[in-house]
């Protein structure tokens, strides 16, 4: 019997890497996104234009203004004269954000007083947006502070900010760890979801229901080097992210390889699902694809889970990524350990129980 599941398991893997085609699927995803993830999914905002209506003309307005092209978010400051051509600028996505300083600007911080800015943010990218903003904000209340200090005054209380885990807020620190959730992703299902397809496809399904391994085997078999797949693509992008882009690693090795173990056999469940039901391999690709992008969208990476309306946060927790970006991020920055993996493996691991029993009992029909 064993050696009978491993000759299949030999087989699915030969089927995996026999053609060009079949390793470049493997393969490039990971390279692609290894190095395409890091720098185009951030949320930072650099190198947009700051359009300035500057009616003040005196020093402090021309120093902060100096200060605001100097920062990383602002690499070119576009001067307009009027209000109809600040609106232009934005209307015209010209500009991200839009600063107007009144005429008596410079003259009420000289005598102390409070000396408003008109600010207009483009809604259209309100994300992006408020991000520059805040930029903004940063940079007004650091030259008022120095302002107050030049006078010997006291500045007003303010909030001492400490980022924790991430002191530099290096976006890549966030990205890496959670792409490795997501290539495995890819790699598991995409392996589960096409390998009974592709038999039907090629017409030996039924000679795999005729030889000597029952429809249990036959699903191990076909799980296994989906398990095998994205380990190895898991461990790629894990090893490029510490290597590669300097992002620490402080939890233990062994608890990220079982959090990867219990979290592949929870797709390898959806993949098979998918697989059983799909009698072609455009379906079970259009499957994965169908699978993917809820779970991306409700596992936290695009947004706070927690931002969610109530269906969705319910609905998010029968979603494997969601638990295991936790579990990965927390191993990545937190150290965390076993006890504080575990509220995330539970359900893996409960996810994995019920799909594989819902897989295997779908597969049982299907061929009875």
């Amino acid at each position: 019997m064993g050696y009978r599941l491993w000759t299949l398991i030999v087989k699915e893997l030969q089927s995996l890497l026999r053609d060009r085609q079949g390793r470049l699927l493997l393969i490039m995803p990971v390279l692609i996104q290894v190095l395409v993830f890091p720098f185009s999914s951030t949320l930072e905002v650099k190198n947009s234009t700051l359009a300035v209506l500057n009616q003040d003309s005196g020093a402090a307005s021309v120093e902060l203004i100096q200060r605001l092209a100097s920062t990383g978010a602002f690499s070119h400051v576009l001067l307009v004269h009027g209000d109809q051509a600040l609106r232009e600028a934005i209307d015209e996505q010209r500009a991200l954000l839009a600063l107007r300083f009144p005429e008596d600007f410079s003259r009420r911080l000289a005598a102390g007083r409070a000396a408003p800015l008109q600010a207009l943010i483009d809604g259209r990218r309100s994300n992006a947006a408020q991000i520059a903003f805040g930029y903004v904000q940063t940079v007004v209340t650091g030259y008022v502070d120095d302002q107050l200090a030049a006078r010997g005054a006291a500045p007003p209380s303010a909030v001492v900010v400490q980022n924790l885990y991430n002191p530099n807020l290096e976006y890549r620190w966030f990205v890496l760890p959670s792409l490795v959730a997501i290539i495995t992703t890819i790699g598991a299902m995409i392996v589960t979801a096409l390998s009974l397809a592709r038999e039907r496809e090629e017409g030996t399904f039924e000679q795999l229901l005729v030889s000597p391994l029952t429809p249990g085997l036959i699903m191990v078999g076909k799980a296994v080097p989906a398990l095998i797949v994205s380990m190895i693509q898991g461990s790629i992008i894990a090893a490029a992210a510490v290597w590669g882009y300097g992002v620490p690693f402080t939890g233990s090795l062994w608890l990220l390889y079982g959090a990867m173990l219990c979290y592949g056999l929870s797709l390898v469940g959806f993949g098979l699902l998918i697989s059983s039901v799909c009698a072609t391999q455009q379906q079970a690709f259009l499957g994965v694809f169908s699978f993917m992008v809820p779970a991306v969208v409700l596992s936290g990476y695009l947004a706070p889970v927690e931002n969610m309306p109530a269906l969705l946060r319910y609905l998010s927790f029968i979603d494997p990524l969601r638990h295991f970006i936790v579990i990965v991020k927390g191993l990545f920055l937190k150290q965390f350990d076993a006890a504080l993996v575990w509220p995330s493996l539970w359900p893996l691991l409960l996810i994995a129980v019920l799909t594989l029993a819902t897989a295997y009992t779908v597969f049982r029909r299907r061929v009875a």
